[in-house]
């Protein structure tokens, strides 16, 4: 069957294969094939060591059970070299105490405050970046090498400290190391994998270098005040300040670039929609809300189940992996009306695109600001956009769903205002 007729078997009723979802055809609309997995969900895969969840109420409770892990390789389907492997220190992938710990120290950078204090500056870039894009004389803008990941990277480079002649060099980097983000059920790919733990090495010696020069020269950055960081008189180890900042580079602007994608791209598919925004600046952030909704930059997640969890009536094996459909979520018929369309003033804030509980996103804050201004200046600044079917490429990552490119024609490129 190929996956034409797996997208059609999907909306019939009856349930696809998980690898559906990979096919090529799906992975441009993956929505029938994670409605019919939802509706079908909970089901065990693979002898009960995979649980698939994908509907809203089921994935809302486990996000918030402190019975969920998020110590993946503790899983049983985790290879059994892993599992002796020391705790990693990144606090996406630890239970507390220790998640407690991290998070709190890392927090504070993204204070309500301290957000709020960046926004001239995302405001100043993404009018630098579509200034830009309208003087080559072109009147064709590339919406995601253009505006939608120079804006995020820069901003996390910024707020680090990380050098702007340096912000080229993450690009390949994380793009390797977002393929470890890929849910295993579909089967490993050994190149990407080498290229992945090659990426990571890599990141890990830059980090060591900067953090040494933040220990001798501190400056007014991120990183300088999480050297500084303590909590009941603990620090963050030096593993552990590599791991953070890879983090925070990595999952700072790989999800933002394509929430700010697929908002634009929402928007072009849908005019009404951007002349409603046009009309009313003021919902940017609830176009952004929408987006995060309809069309989630991350698609799932994983827990590990312990203590005898229950999902819908189906016990589930400790140590099984609990594969949230995060995105199916956002189109559950019992939470949303007419959840497949796009309505910028839905104002349905109860997704879970940036998950739930004690791991709920902690850069959701800025992602959200960031996007909000992109769109904006995009509806406003932006006119007659005219979408190139030909010119719209998705990446082929699987769970960060977005656009590698989104080409878009568009007559001219306004000034910004002042």
């Amino acid at each position: 069957m190929n996956a034409a007729e797996r997208a059609g078997q999907a909306t019939s009723g009856a349930r696809p294969a998980l690898a559906a979802l990979a096919d090529p055809v799906v992975l441009t609309d993956p929505y029938p094939v994670l409605a019919a997995l939802r509706e079908a969900s909970p089901f065990a895969e693979l002898d009960g060591t995979l649980v698939v969840v994908g509907r809203h109420e089921d994935c809302s409770a486990i996000l918030r059970d402190p019975r969920a892990s998020s110590e993946r390789f503790r899983s049983l389907r985790a290879p059994p070299e892993r599992a002796q492997q020391r705790r990693p220190p990144s606090f996406l992938s630890l239970d507390p105490p220790d998640h407690t710990r991290l998070r709190r120290l890392v927090s504070k950078a993204f204070a309500p405050r301290v957000i709020a204090g960046l926004e001239p500056r995302i405001r100043q870039v993404s009018d630098q970046l579509l200034t830009a894009a309208g003087a080559d004389g072109e009147q064709r803008i590339d919406v995601v090498g253009q505006l939608a990941y120079p804006l995020p990277v820069r901003m996390i480079s910024e707020l680090l400290g990380v050098p702007p002649d340096d912000h080229a060099r993450f690009a390949g980097w994380s793009a390797s190391l977002a393929h470890s983000l890929q849910p295993r059920f579909l089967g490993n790919d050994a190149d990407l994998d080498a290229a992945a733990q090659q990426a990571s090495l890599e990141f890990a010696a830059y980090f060591r270098e900067l953090i040494a020069v933040r220990r001798a020269h501190p400056a007014e950055d991120l990183l300088s005040e999480l050297i500084r960081a303590e909590d009941d008189g603990q620090r963050l180890s030096e593993l552990e300040l590599i791991a953070t900042c890879v983090l925070l580079l990595v999952a700072g602007h790989e999800t933002t670039v394509s929430l700010i994608s697929n908002a634009i791209l929402a928007l072009l598919r849908h005019p009404d929609q951007l002349a409603a925004l046009r009309a009313d600046p003021g919902v940017a952030a609830a176009a952004v809300e929408e987006t995060l909704r309809y069309d989630a930059p991350v698609q799932f997640t994983s827990r590990v189940a312990r203590g005898g969890m229950q999902v819908g009536g189906l016990s589930v094996r400790d140590g099984a992996i609990l594969l949230l459909l995060i995105a199916a979520t956002g189109r559950d018929p019992g939470v949303f009306a007419d959840p497949s369309r796009f309505d910028i003033r839905r104002n349905a804030p109860a997704h879970l695109a940036f998950a739930a509980g004690p791991h709920f996103c902690l850069g959701a804050p800025l992602a959200r600001l960031e996007a909000t201004i992109a769109v904006r200046a995009f509806a406003t600044r932006v006119t007659g956009p005219e979408l190139d079917p030909a010119g719209l490429v998705y990446k082929p990552n699987l769970n960060l769903r977005g656009p590698a490119s989104l080409a878009v024609g568009f007559t001219s490129i306004v000034p910004a205002r002042r």
